[in-house]
């Protein structure tokens, strides 16, 4: 595998990472990442994704070739990545109001309703990386056959909890935001405490199973953080 190194802009560098399976690539972005401090070395934040990270940096700190030393060490010495994948279950209200894209994607799946919210429950989706906004754990997508495409006009508001499809991706909105992302259904559960230590508790590698829900459970779960099957946050 290679490891590309470049400046971006005057207080960042973009390591991309090549010539591996897709899995080994975004191991070695995981491990390189897991390398870097955030709290030292005048790193500001590691922004890791499926085949590239981004490390950004305190300019009065230091500069564009420390930092590409820095990756250089974090890559040549791999990290243990994080242990065993823990799973979250996501309670979801497929279709109506909470998922107002589901009939269009069975339409253009060439499938029913059923289908797509069978499919899209049937197997653990693992997360790869924090989307935008609030860290939006973004997922594999689910065994649909063909690439979901986004709508032709976003909405200028989705609301949080929705969990939705594009391409063959899949994510659960972490925050009210505007998005041109199929939404399938909706989560009642909370998955971001701005106000928290540990704003969310996944991470990469964990799995996320969703489970379908009629709408007249939506007050059991309203309002509950959501945390790994097991509760415990941190193994």
């Amino acid at each position: 595998m290679k490891t590309a190194v470049d400046d971006c802009g005057d207080a960042a560098v973009r390591v991309c990472v090549r010539g591996g399976t897709v899995e080994q690539n975004w191991d070695t972005v995981r491990s390189i990442a897991a390398r870097l401090d955030p709290s030292s070395d005048g790193i500001v934040s590691v922004i890791p994704t499926y085949d590239a990270l981004l490390v950004e940096f305190d300019n009065l700190l230091t500069d564009h070739d420390a930092v590409r030393a820095l990756v250089s060490d974090a890559a040549a010495a791999p990290e243990p990545l994080w242990g065993a994948p823990r799973t979250f279950e996501i309670p979801v209200v497929y279709g109506g109001e909470y998922g107002p894209d589901l009939r269009e994607t069975a339409q253009f799946l060439g499938v029913s309703d059923t289908e797509v919210i069978r499919l899209h429950s049937a197997a653990p989706l693992v997360m790869r990386c924090y989307g935008s906004p609030g860290g939006a754990p973004m997922l594999d997508g689910p065994a649909f056959g063909l690439p979901i495409p986004r709508r032709s006009s976003p909405r200028p508001r989705v609301a949080a909890g929705s969990v939705a499809v594009a391409g063959r991706q899949a994510v659960v909105s972490a925050k009210p935001a505007p998005g041109g992302w199929a939404v399938i259904g909706r989560t009642p559960l909370t998955l971001v405490d701005p106000a928290a230590e540990q704003i969310s508790v996944y991470r990469p590698g964990d799995l996320f199973v969703f489970r379908a829900i009629d709408a007249d459970r939506w007050d059991e779960f309203d309002g509950r953080s959501l945390l790994p099957i097991g509760g415990d946050s941190h193994g």
